[in-house]
This record gives structure tokens, C-alpha cells and sequence, in this order.
């Protein structure tokens, strides 16, 4: 995935595990051809020998292997090569069973499940039959026959046997797949042969003459596949059978017959009995695969005749009768026989040889009649191979391999060493069982990727992008001590690690301007701590604004607190949105953040939301810094980073890969016609549009129009009032207001936008929170004093989510109507324990929902439909009003309420554990099923997410069999699905935003604006040679720019040419007269000029702009240079073609334009346009002469509305500015501007500057006693009446983590993509921890005295703190606040933790990470003091 993400799809090779090795071989000495073994293992059941075995809920079995024995025959360079291939399956048997290691006993004790041990069977060999099926295939041999499975069975059979079991099974496995009628297309064969009895009572040959005859009618039917490699595609007319050619390969294979069904063998493990048995099951093939190629491996015939390769076709060598020739056709080199007694020829040989005729041999006719040293060659393969697939599983090599070498003249030699190589091997295994197979598991689902949300479940899918380098910039020089700085640009190199910049002496503050490298929503900050041997020098505090430019910067992080920590070390700030003050104002979460109360935490889900605004348009970004004291020394800085998740731009503007997708959901959403485009955009708009006809179609909206560009009927709606895009939004206005009204289905994909317009949303709005209303009030009933309880607090949570409100407009609705929104927080409505309890099932429940996913898609591949549609979902919660029984024939009535229910037509499921018929409302969800291992407390043993688990999600539940945590679980469950669609769907709808911002949508323009080919040449035309310094997203608009309603986006004016409807353009209000354009570029670059490509409606007199240019690396207008001006008024009146209406056929290489030279190139980051309009000094415009080249058949109201100057103004006299794109050319500067080391007076004082020690030093202050409380989340200390004053406390950072998971995956997503921006909910609504502390006073109450915004730094990083001013107390009280619920423990960790623990993570305890400290001379207190420094 984020190969293909980045545009490399083909980056990452196929990679295959298992055996791949060939020999050659031959006859007299001489090379005759080449034998090839390879060997895949299956990914669909990864594992070592005991946590893989059977099947699994992928319908695979452990260690499944696909084995190939491919036979060619060499030619030279440019022939035709000749091969044959067979293949064969092995793995263990497909049913649910395994097998237990007792440490008492030699053999580990083998168990077969006794809750449907055949379910998933079915699948399997449907699996096998999808695959081998070849009847269809051009070369098979009977059109209408069947696919044969055949299974070769070798486990012991033996009364007593422990592997007898598995025996019975097996057949009966088989008969309840016969009996499903569902393989019609396929037989299923099974060879019971006990490969170890026969060696025990027959020896080793009988039991190899025993399978081989039972192989030769199964290996027979199969057959093999026959085919040729054309090493020229010249040679396809030759081809008389399915040709297989990739673009990869110049060649092509032609296969002439096909191998139609598949062998399969098994043993318990499917290792060293399946290695031999299979081995001499190939041998026969292998002798058909060389008689087939015309290799004669015949040992008579080995001496006095040479044998020699068949024609192209399949005939087959043997000796020639007397009078007979062969030749070779000197042209195509195919084989052909002379027959000199009647003068004939003929392409088939006169005698080919009997097939398959060393099935009816015995073992040592065989071994007379046949070249024992290609067999041989092959024997060492399958040895190879053996070993292989036996360490892969085991960890061992294979055991009882000595059979293989029975040909060998030397195999007496192998049998003195297998018995002591058996036990050695044996007892290998058994310790590598035991030690190491659980990590060697984990490392082959973590490399095939597979529950990496149990593995590692902090890392993101999809990482966040480093937007601040490797183009970004400061806008603003950043003051140094060192003379030459480049104004900071080392700041955001991640090549200055350990740089140190040193502010100017006695800075009070740092503000630093950061532009960013490509537009996204910014996520994170990334501080690395730089300072001396002082770390006071380091800021304290930071406050981050963000915004698209520098007019709608918005403040996202006020006053974050930044711990003083030793050199290098890097601190995380999570940047939440900007949030409505509003929503503070109303939400508990924001009203009461400095008195929150540890005993009312949000375990289940963040009750009390604040939900920020998204923008994937932030481009700058003001970080300002704070020192701990103001005036006292300078501040130092360190490398910075900006971290956040941007569109995929280039996708979107070349409709290619990922940004396709997001631009055809984002246009398929339009509800309305694009305001961005002018109607009859192709006409000049100050020529020819009137008030009038603006008004006329303002009233005639919904009349149908024929579109002239596509010649479809469309509706156009009403011109819009103007509005200006520049906008500074204020008073806790949310600029995303109206996403709010989307309605969120989680059963649907997060690709549907809902955008409505302002008073649609305002009005939906109303509506959900009547309802939300509606739904409390039945649920208290007539008495308003009732409170609600905990499972009525959860289904209207439920209500509230499906109505999509957010907390805060939920909060405002119950305050409307008198009620305190705390007292409907489920967090505060159960008890600690059972809140510990309902936390620890729900998470189980979301790891438990995700594996199932992903064991559902990955159980998907080869087969044709594994859906199994069910009329109840995941959580199966009823809505108020609808949750109570209404069937008559119910027999379980979980949910009734009142009389007795009324008869109803509604379904009746059948509960797998109780056997009673239920209507939907009385069955559980099927999540239920997932935790049925939970007894009557609610308690589990063991979390088990590997893919072993046998879980028939397929049946019913009810809910008086599912204990009343399950169904609390459920519940929970569902609320967290619900918050986080909702923050998917916000995150899309402001990718949605973002994209009209930028581009704009048309109904009117179904086609793509240029053709791909045509807009490169256009391209290549424009920009003669140069680059293109100025394009979207890599440039940008500093300021915002007035735009007219009607016009296109301003950033629009940037993007690519062919990006948008090729008749849209920017317009500028008819009001402003003068415009300017402050675009950064993309890089530090050499400018040789500015392109102004003109509208599609040309340019007339009235409104042709006179042009001013200036440059600059700063963004103060003080210090920016003129470039030079120019007047486009008087380019028209030279040229006629910048007059009318654009002529945008295909002929047309490029679109007209006017480029502004400069003398000489500039070097420069900052170019400013400003286009001026010279207003006409008389009242009106003289139509006649200024407008005389406009073409009146252009317009299409033309013949009803009468022309007149202006469509952008109120009155005729007001034209306006207007323009389609700016293009900035020149020459990019490759090279990075390196820091110059410079050695002088200056740089000596900074230097020692940095190496003087600080004054004071911290000292640890003893403590007589501590105290946890609270999940260990609050801290006390008491100390002793005599202690030093407190100056502040060391915090040890925490060890947990955020995890990814955190509910089950919503109906219908992708378990690899939850929205369309990639942007994960723990960035959209961050989690963020505080702590806070309280002194005792003298009155002998807790009075809180600071509270400390924790930013994320690696577990165990040492951080301190100081208080504001310097205390003294008998005891002091630490509490963990913020996001607890957010955090979790890593894998190694929650191995270790049992059920029955905190539900809060134990890595955010407090316990032995909090230190407190006061500041000393240490001259003055002497060595011993030192001793008990932090």
C-alpha cells in the first residue's frame, strides 16, 4: 500500500517462501535437459508446527504447500524450447483440529474440535477446485468432466494410534462435503495409506510398489500440462494451444494440454511422511515428463543409441524401425521422419513409446530399466526441499529422509545414522516447540501482514508527512547571534540534529513563520530540545497558529508547556483544530479543564468532545516562543518539524491513482451547479450580460438549458450574492459549521459527502436536535425528575450519533430544555470496577471485530463469494421506541416492555445455545459471537486474535444467553464506531472543501478540461524550456485574494492548466479596482519572468489591466524590489487576437497569454503581482467601438437579453479584473544552502556562553510517604515538617501507547483504507494528557496551584517541570488528566497484565515517576549534597 501510495506500485516484488532448485540431467555423459522444483507456502494459514495446524478461519490448513516439477529441454538462442509441468499440493488435513505438547509425554496429545470441526472444509476444496479447474481452458482434454481432488492420506490408521482420530474424521469430513451438494463440478477422492505401518510390516519397497499403485488412476486423470516457450511473439500463428505472455517478457508460452485437477498429501504435519510420499508420487511423472520431451531414460536403450529431443508438438523418441531417418527442418528446427522404404515423410514418430508404463513395474524392474542417475538428481532436490519446509516449520531439518536415497548405491551408509538423527531431530523440535515457536509466529504474521494491530498497534498505516521540509521556509528571517544564519533555514533540516541557534540576547519572545512544503492539516510538532550546559535556555512555552495564509491564521494551541529535558531530546505536540468558542463555552470538556475530577475520567469514550476544524489547506504555520523567565538570558532553539497528512494533489490534477478517487466521489457529491463558472463563460462578461439578464436567471433556476459544450439538458441555479474569500472569520464562528448537518451512516462508505448549503444545514441542524429532544423525553417519560440509567444514557449516546450531533450541539439542546448534560454522561453512571470490567471486554471486542475483517478478506481470495448476507449487523442496536419485542412467536421476549406483544410477520432466528426461536430485537449482535468465551462474571483468560480461532459468525445469539456485560460491549462498541465515521466523514467533507477551494466543480463540463497529451504540449509551449516556479501545491498565495462569487477559486489561478473546466477563470469582484497577488514559490528559484494566461473571453479595453511585478526573499513590502510595469491596454491595441472569445478546439496549441520578461533573472522566494483596472473617465463605454471584435453568436441569450458592458458590476461602467492562470518561469536552485561555520570573536563569546554552567542546581527533596489512588492515576506525597522550598517536580514520561484499533471496523470498510484522506481518528481529535497539582494549605484544603500540558516523548524520558513560584507544604497531590481512555499498553506489556487489572493503562501510572526538586548552590551545600541530585 504506501508504495503504491507514492506513486511506485511496481516497487515492491512478489516475494515467495518456501523451495526453488534445478538440476540437469541426461543420459551417456551428455546434458539432455533440466528438471525444476519449486515449492510455495500458502499465506492464507501462517505458522510453526503447534499455532498452525488444520484449518483456520481462512479456509486453509497449516503448512499448505504448492509444488511444481517442471521438466524442459535446453535449445539454442532463438527456438523453440519444449517443457512439461506437474503440480501437487501437500498440507495438513482441512478440518478443525491440533495438537497439545504435554511435557509427561513423547507425542504431543491431538484433539478435534467439537464445535464444527468440518466448518470451513467446504471452502477449502472449493478453493482447490477454483483453482485446478482447466475444462474450460483451450487444450483440455474433455470439456465436460470433472475436477478431481484426490487426497493422499498417510497418517497411522492403527487401532490405538493417536492419529487415528484424525483418520475418522477425515472420511466423515469428506461425506459431509458430499452430502452439501455443493462441489457438483468437483470429485473428491481419499487414499487412506499408512505410510509407516507399510514401512514397519512391508519394507521399503513394497510400500513404494503399494503407492504407486494406488497413483496411477489418480495421477492419470490429472495429467500434466504440456507447452512450449516461443522466444518471439512472430510465433504465435504457430501456437496450437493458450497463449500466456506479459508485457515483462518479450516471449510467450503456448500450453497445449492443461493438468486438470490436483493430488494432495498429508500427514499430521505434513513434513517428512508427505516429503517421500510425494517424491515418488513425482518420480512416475517425472519419468512421463522426460518420455513426453523425447528423453529416453530407459536403461536398455542407454548404449548404442543417442536419444534426441521430439518436435515441437509432443511426439514422442524412440528407436526408429529399419529403413526410418530422422531430420531436423533447417528453418523452423522442428523434427520430421523419413521413411525410406516407401519415400515418405511424416512429423510423427513411426513408434512412440508406451505412457505411464512404469506404474505397473515393480520396485526393482524399475530399478533396472531405468537411469538411476537423473533420479538421483531428483532425489536431492526433494532432500533439499524437505529440509527447507522443515525448518520452516519446526525449526528442524526433515526425519526419515533416508527412504529417498533407496536408488543411491550408497543408501546403506544413510540408514547407520537415522535412527540417532531421528532423535536428535526429535528433541530439536520439541525445545524450539516450546522456546521459540510463539516468536517465530509473531514474526511471520508481522512480515505478511497480518494483525498488525495486535503486533505493533501504535503504528499508523498510513504515516504522517514532514511537511516542513524539504521546500519549506521561514517568511521571516529568524534572529541569530551568528552573523550568517540564512535566517534559519537549518531549523528545518533534519541534517542539523544537534544544532543549537541561539536567539538574540534577552529575547522576550521567537516568532517563527513557517511555510510549508505542500498544503495538508497539520497533526504535530516535533521539537528537539537544544541548549547548553544550562537547560533553562530552552523555551517554556509554545503557542501554534495555523492557517491557508497569513490573513486566516487561527490559533490551535495556547500557552503548551515544554519541559526542560537534556540535549537532543525530541518532544511531540499534537495540534488539535481550531475550536469554536462556542463549543468551549458549552462543553464541559473546555468549562471545567482546571477543576476536572479523577472520579468522573471518560474510560468508555470521550464524553465531552471538542471537535476542531480541519483544513488540508494550512500553509503557514506561527510557532512563538516563551522563555521560563523574560529578559534573562537568551534563548536557544532546536531542529523543528511539522508533521501532518496532505491531499494527493498530483493524483487529483492527473486523475490518476488515489487523488482520482477522491476528485470523483468530491465531484460526484455536487448537489448543485458549479458557482465558479461564469455561464456562457466563453463570451467576453463585460460585453455582454445585463442586470436584467442576471435577474431573468435568477427566476427561471430550474429551467432547463441545453448545455453548447455538451449538448446536454441542465438546470441552472440562481447566481449567488457576492462574497469575499478573504474573509477573517472571528467570535468562535466554525468556518465547518455546516458539516455538522451531515448525516453519517457507518453502514455506508466514507466516500459519500453530504455538504449542504448554510441554511439547509442550519435548518437539518434543528431538526436532529428536535429529535435528539424527542428521544430523552420518551426515555424519562412523564416524570422530568427521572434520571436516566446507564443503558438508556448509552442507546441515546446511540441516537445522538446517528442523528450526527456533535457534543456540543447536544449540550445545547439539553441545556434548552433545563438539563444538565452531566447527568446523562455514561462515564459517571457505574461504578470504577464495572466500568474496568465493560473497558477490558469492549477492547477485546474491537481487536477480536478487527481480525474477523481481516480473516474475512484474506478467506475471500479464490473463492467466489464467501458474503454471507445476515439480517443482523455487528451490534444489532434498535433504535428508542423500536427496542422492545413485537412478535407473538418470540420465545425469548428479552425486550418486551409492557402487555403482550402483538402478533408479527417479523423474522425469527434460531439462538445457537438455547434453541429458541427470537425476533431481531431479542437476538444479540454478532459481535456476540466473538465473545463467547466470557463466562457469567464477564472475565475471559486469554485474548485470542490469532487466525486459530473456529467462529461461526454466521449464527445467532440471543440476549438472555449473552451475559449483560457482552451487550454493555456491544453498546460501547458501537458508540465508538459511530464517533469515529463521524470523524472520518468530517475529515472527508474538509478534503471536499479543500478540493473547491482549489479547482471548483462543474456539472455543465462532464469531460476532463485537457487532454492528458495536449496539456503537456501546451505545457511544453508555455513554458519554452523553463521551469514552472509557481504551481499549486507547492506554491501558494501568502494572502488571501477578493474573488468575485460567480468566478473560479483564487488558488485555481495556480493549479495546473489542466486541472479544471477549461471555460473557467478567476474574476475578481466588480467593486475592487486594484488586486494583488503575493505568491511564494515552490523553492528558491531564479525568475526570468511571469505568464498571464488570458480568460477564455479575451480582453477588451475596459478591462485590461495594467501589470506591476515585485521580488523579494522577505515578506515585508519594505524590502521587496521592482521588477518593472506594464500595460496590457496597450498590447491589445496592437494585437486583435487577445480580443473575443477563445477559439479551444484541439488545433489549438496554446491558450493566449502575455509574458512579462524580466531584464535579468532574479533570485528570489516572494513574487508580488498587483493587476490595477484603469476605470473609463465617461459614465459609459462606447459598444461600438470597444467592443466591435466580440462575436454576438457567441452568446446564447444573445437574441433575447440586450448587450451591454459589464457582467460583473452592478451598472454598465463597472468591469472588472479577471485573468485564467499565473505562471512564474525560470530555474529552480537544486543546491541546499548550507551553514557556514564562521570562527570569530562572536562565535568564541556564544560558544562559552553555552558551556557556562547554571548558577543552581536541582536537588531531590525527600519524601516521608506516597500514595496511589485512583488507578494510580493520583499521586501523594507527604513530607517531613522541615524541607526545603519546592521549585518544581521531575515526571518520568509515560510508557503507554495510543493505539490504532480502538473499536471494531465499521459495516462495508476496507481494512487497509478507513477514509479517503488517510487521516486516522487520533489525529482528527488528538489525545492529549495534563497534569495537575494541588498543595495542602494551612486550612487544610487542596488548592490546585498549576496544571501542564504533557507533550509525547519516548517512555522514561526525564522531564521537569517548575511551579510557578517557588512553595512549601506538608503534602502535595499529583492527578493525571486529559484523554486517559485514548491510552493503552504496548504488546509486551499487556501479555503480562491479567484481566482482572486496571482498565486504565499501566503505563500511565504515577508510581516511582514523580520526583521533587528545589535549586541549591552545590558549592554551597557541599559533596554530600550532590548525591542526591534529580
Amino acid at each position: 500500500m504506501p508504495f503504491k501510495d507514492i506513486g511506485l506500485p511496481h516497487h515492491c516484488v512478489i516475494l515467495l517462501q518456501g523451495f526453488a532448485e534445478c538440476r540437469s540431467f541426461g543420459s551417456l555423459g551428455q546434458q539432455e535437459g533440466f528438471v525444476a522444483l519449486t515449492a510455495r507456502r500458502s499465506r492464507l494459514h501462517p505458522g510453526t508446527r503447534y499455532l498452525a495446524r488444520g484449518l483456520n478461519s481462512c479456509y486453509s490448513t497449516g503448512n499448505e504447500v504448492e509444488c511444481e516439477q517442471l521438466v524442459w529441454v535446453p535449445r539454442r538462442s532463438g527456438q523453440t524450447v519444449p517443457f512439461n509441468t506437474y503440480i501437487w499440493r501437500r498440507g495438513t488435513i482441512p478440518m478443525w483440529w491440533g495438537a497439545e505438547l504435554k511435557l509427561t509425554s513423547a507425542e504431543a496429545e491431538i484433539y478435534v474440535s467439537n464445535r464444527d470441526p468440518y466448518k470451513g472444509s467446504l471452502q477449502y476444496y472449493q478453493r482447490l477446485s477454483n483453482r485446478y479447474d482447466t475444462r474450460n481452458l483451450i487444450g483440455a482434454k474433455k470439456k465436460n468432466s470433472t475436477v478431481p481432488i484426490v487426497c493422499v492420506n498417510l497418517l497411522r490408521s492403527g487401532e490405538g494410534k493417536s492419529e487415528s482420530i484424525l483418520v475418522q474424521h477425515f472420511v466423515e469430513s469428506l461425506n459431509y462435503i458430499r452430502s452439501t451438494r455443493k462441489l457438483q463440478n468437483s470429485r473428491i477422492y481419499l487414499i487412506n495409506y499408512d505410510w509407516h505401518a507399510n514401512i514397519k510390516y512391508k519394507g521399503e519397497q513394497q510400500t513404494i510398489e503399494g503407492l504407486w499403485r494406488h497413483l496411477k488412476e489418480p495421477t492419470v486423470t490429472v495429467g500434466i500440462s504440456d507447452g512450449d516457450y516461443l522466444p518471439s511473439r512472430q510465433r504465435f500463428k504457430d501456437c496450437r494451444g493458450e497463449i500466456i505472455s506479459t508485457d515483462d517478457v518479450e516471449g510467450a508460452f503456448c500450453l497445449r494440454s492443461h493438468q486438470n485437477g490436483v493430488i494432495r498429501f498429508n500427514c499430521a504435519d505434513s513434513l517428512d511422511r508427505t516429503n517421500a510420499a510425494s517424491f515418488f508420487g513425482s518420480l512416475q511423472v517425472f519419468m512421463e515428463q522426460c518420455r513426453r520431451l523425447g528423453i529416453s531414460l530407459d536403461s536398455d536403450l542407454a548404449y548404442g543409441y543417442q536419444s534426441s529431443v521430439n518436435d515441437n508438438y509432443g511426439a514422442y523418441t524412440a528407436p526408429l524401425p529399419p529403413g526410418w531417418e530422422k531430420r531436423s527442418d533447417a528453418v523452423t528446427g522442428k523434427i520430421y521422419y523419413i521413411d525410406h522404404n516407401t519415400r515418405s515423410t511424416t512429423w510423427v514418430h513411426p513408434c512412440p513409446d508406451k505412457p505411464w508404463k512404469r506404474f505397473d513395474m515393480t520396485f526393482e524392474e524399475f530399478k533396472r530399466s531405468t537411469i538411476l542417475s537423473p533420479v538421483n538428481q531428483l532425489a536431492d532436490l526433494f532432500l533439499l526441499a524437505g529440509d527447507i519446509h522443515a525448518t520452516l516449520y519446526t525449526g528442524s531439518k526433515a526425519m526419515h529422509s533416508q527412504i529417498l536415497s533407496i536408488f543411491n548405491e550408497e543408501a546403506g551408509k544413510f540408514k547407520q545414522f537415522s535412527a540417532a538423527q531421528n532423535v536428535k531431530i526429535t528433541l530439536q523440535r520439541r525445545y524450539k516447540n516450546h522456546v521459540v515457536d510463539s516468536s517465530r509466529q509473531k514474526q511471520l504474521e508481522m512480515f505478511l501482514g497480518m494483525r498488525l494491530f495486535k503486533h505493533i498497534p501504535s503504528v499508523a498505516l498510513h504515516p504522517l508527512q514532514v511537511q516542513s521540509r524539504p521546500f519549506a521556509c521561514f517568511l521571516k528571517p529568524v534572529a541569530s547571534m551568528f552573523p550568517s544564519s540564512h535566517g534559519g533555514a537549518s531549523l528545518l533540516s533534519f541534517k542539523r540534529k544537534d544544532l543549537i541557534w541561539v536567539c538574540p540576547q534577552a529575547a522576550d519572545i521567537v516568532e517563527l513563520f513557517i511555510y510549508l512544503g505542500e498544503p495538508c492539516h497539520v497533526c504535530q510538532l516535533l521539537l528537539t530540545v537544544s541548549h547548553g550546559a544550562d537547560d533553562s535556555t530552552f523555551p517554556s512555552t509554545v503557542d501554534v497558529r495555523t492557517g491557508p495564509n497569513l490573513d486566516r491564521l487561527k490559533l490551535v494551541l495556547e500557552g503548551a508547556t515544554i519541559p526542560q529535558c537534556s540535549h537532543g531530546t525530541n518532544l511531540l505536540i499534537p495540534l488539535p483544530g481550531p475550536i469554536s468558542g462556542q463549543d468551549m463555552a458549552v462543553t464541559g470538556a473546555g468549562a471545567r479543564l482546571n477543576c476536572q475530577d479523577t472520579s468522573s475520567i471518560s474510560l468508555l469514550y470521550d464524553f465531552e468532545e471538542l471537535e476542531g476544524q480541519l483544513d488540508f489547506l494550512t500553509r503557514v504555520v506561527a510557532v512563538t516562543f516563551y522563555p521560563a523567565t523574560s529578559g534573562r538570558s537568551s534563548m536557544t532553539l532546536g531542529e523543528m518539524e511539522v508533521l501532518g497528512v496532505s491531499l494527493h494533489w498530483r493524483g487529483i490534477f492527473t486523475n490518476e491513482g488515489h487523488g482520482a478517487r477522491l476528485y470523483d466521489i468530491a465531484k460526484k457529491s455536487q448537489k448543485e451547479t458549479n458557482p465558479f463558472s461564469s455561464v456562457g463563460s466563453d463570451i467576453n462578461p463585460f460585453a455582454e450580460a445585463s442586470y436584467d439578464n442576471a435577474s431573468q436567471l435568477n427566476s427561471s433556476a430550474n429551467s432547463p438549458l441545453v448545455d453548447l459544450l455538451t449538448g446536454e439538458i441542465t438546470r441552472v441555479d440562481a447566481i449567488q450574492q457576492p462574497v469575499r474569500e478573504n474573509i477573517n472569520y472571528s467570535g468562535g464562528v466554525d468556518l465547518l459549521d455546516f458539516l455538522d448537518g451531515a448525516d453519517i451512516q457507518p453502514s455506508h462508505s466514507h466516500g459519500d459527502f453530504t455538504s449542504p448549503s448554510s441554511q439547509d444545514g442550519k435548518s437539518y441542524l434543528d431538526n436532529g436536535a428536535k429529535q435528539y429532544i424527542s428521544c430523552f423525553r420518551s426515555l424519562i417519560g412523564q416524570n422530568s425528575e427521572r434520571r436516566l440509567d446507564f443503558a438508556e444514557a448509552m442507546k441515546l449516546e446511540v441516537e445522538r450519533l446517528r442523528l450526527n450531533l456533535s457534543a456540543a450541539e447536544r449540550d445545547r439542546a439539553l441545556l434548552s430544555i433545563g438539563t444538565d448534560p452531566a447527568t446523562i454522561n455514561p462515564n459517571a453512571l457505574i461504578d470504577q470496577s464495572y466500568m474496568g470490567r465493560l473497558c477490558k471486554v469492549a477492547n477485546s471486542l474491537a481487536l477480536l471485530g478487527q481480525a474477523a475483517l481481516e480473516d474475512k478478506t484474506t478467506a475471500a481470495i479464490g473463492l467466489e463469494n464467501t458474503d454471507s448476507s445476515k439480517s443482523i449487523d455487528f451490534w444489532n442496536i434498535s433504535k428508542i421506541g423500536e427496542s422492545f419485542c413485537g412478535s407473538s412467536t418470540c420465545e425469548v421476549h428479552a425486550e418486551i416492555v409492557g402487555a403482550t406483544p402483538a402478533p408479527s410477520t417479523s423474522s425469527l432466528f434460531l439462538c445457537c445455545q438455547c434453541q429458541r426461536k427470537a425476533c431481531k430485537v431479542c437476538c444479540a449482535g454478532g459481535g456476540a459471537l466473538l465473545l463467547s468465551s466470557y463466562d457469567s462474571s464477564g472475565c475471559q483468560s486469554q485474548l485470542d486474535v490469532t487466525t486459530n480461532q473456529s467462529v461461526t459468525m454466521d449464527r445467532v445469539i440471543c440476549k438472555t444467553c449473552c451475559h449483560d456485560i457482552v451487550l454493555h460491549a456491544l453498546m460501547l462498541d458501537h458508540i465508538r464506531v459511530l464517533i469515529s465515521s463521524r470523524r472520518s466523514s468530517r475529515a472527508d467533507n474538509a478534503a471536499q472543501k479543500a478540493l473547491d477551494q482549489v479547482i471548483g466543480f462543474s456539472k455543465n463540463d462532464r469531460s476532463l478540461p485537457w487532454d492528458p497529451q495536449q496539456a503537456i504540449m501546451v505545457r511544453k509551449h508555455l513554458l519554452n524550456g523553463e521551469e514552472s516556479l509557481a504551481e499549486f501545491p507547492f506554491a501558494s498565495f501568502l494572502h488571501s485574494v477578493e474573488t468575485a462569487p460567480d468566478s473560479a477559486p483564487y488558488l485555481s489561478l495556480l493549479a495546473p492548466l489542466n486541472s479544471e473546466p477549461r471555460h473557467s477563470y478567476w474574476k475578481a469582484p466588480s467593486s475592487a479596482s486594484c488586486v494583488e497577488f503575493c505568491i511564494v514559490l515552490g523553492s528558491l528559484s531564479d525568475v526570468s519572468g511571469v505568464l498571464l494566461v488570458i480568460s477564455p473571453c479575451g480582453y477588451s479595453t475596459a478591462d485590461a489591466p495594467s501589470v506591476q511585478i515585485w521580488a523579494s526573499n522577505k515578506i515585508n513590502k519594505e524590502e521587496r524590489s521592482c521588477v518593472g510595469k506594464w500595460d496590457i491596454k496597450s498590447l491589445i491595441s496592437s494585437d486583435s487576437s487577445f480580443h473575443g472569445p477563445e477559439n479551444l478546439g484541439r488545433d489549438s496549441k496554446v491558450p493566449r497569454h502575455v509574458k512579462f520578461a524580466f531584464r535579468n533573472p532574479i533570485r528570489c522566494r516572494i513574487i508580488w503581482i498587483m493587476l490595477r483596472l484603469q476605470r473609463p473617465g465617461s459614465a459609459s463605454v462606447n459598444l461600438e467601438k470597444d467592443f466591435n471584435l466580440l462575436s454576438l453568436d457567441e452568446n446564447p441569450f444573445s437574441q433575447e437579453v440586450k448587450r451591454r458592458a459589464s457582467i460583473g458590476g452592478q451598472i454598465e461602467t463597472e468591469p472588472c479584473l479577471h485573468a485564467k492562470r499565473i505562471l512564474v518561469v525560470g530555474t529552480s536552485v537544486k543546491k541546499e544552502m548550507d551553514i557556514e561555520s564562521t570562527q570569530g570573536s562572536d562565535t568564541i563569546k556564544v560558544k562559552a556562553w553555552l558551556e557556562r554552567l547554571p548558577q543552581l542546581y536541582r536537588f531531590k527533596i525527600p519524601v516521608e510517604a506516597e500514595r496511589l489512588c485512583n488507578n494510580d492515576l493520583v499521586l501523594e506525597q507527604y513530607l517531613p515538617p522541615v524541607s526545603p522550598l519546592l521549585a518544581g517536580f521531575r515526571l518520568d514520561a509515560p510508557s503507554a501507547i495510543k493505539p490504532r484499533v480502538t473499536h471494531s471496523p465499521s459495516l462495508g470498510v476496507d481494512i487497509w483504507d478507513t477514509s479517503i484522506t488517510f487521516l486516522e481518528d487520533r489525529y482528527i481529535s488528538p489525545a492529549v494528557l495534563h497534569i495537575q497539582v494541588s498543595i495542602l494549605q494551612e486550612s487544610d484544603n487542596m488548592v490546585t496551584v498549576a496544571e501542564y500540558r504533557l507533550p509525547e516523548a519516548k517512555p522514561g524520558t526525564q522531564m521537569y517541570f517548575d511551579f510557578p513560584q517557588k512553595m512549601q507544604t506538608r503534602r502535595i497531590s499529583f492527578k493525571l488528566l486529559g484523554d486517559i481512555a485514548a491510552f493503552a499498553d504496548g504488546p509486551a506489556e499487556s501479555d503480562n497484565i491479567g484481566f482482572g487489572s486496571s482498565p486504565v493503562a499501566t503505563g500511565l501510572s504515577l508510581s516511582n515517576r514523580i520526583k521533587l526538586y528545589y535549586y541549591a548552590d552545590p558549592y554551597e551545600l557541599g559533596k554530600w549534597a550532590s548525591l542526591s541530585a534529580v
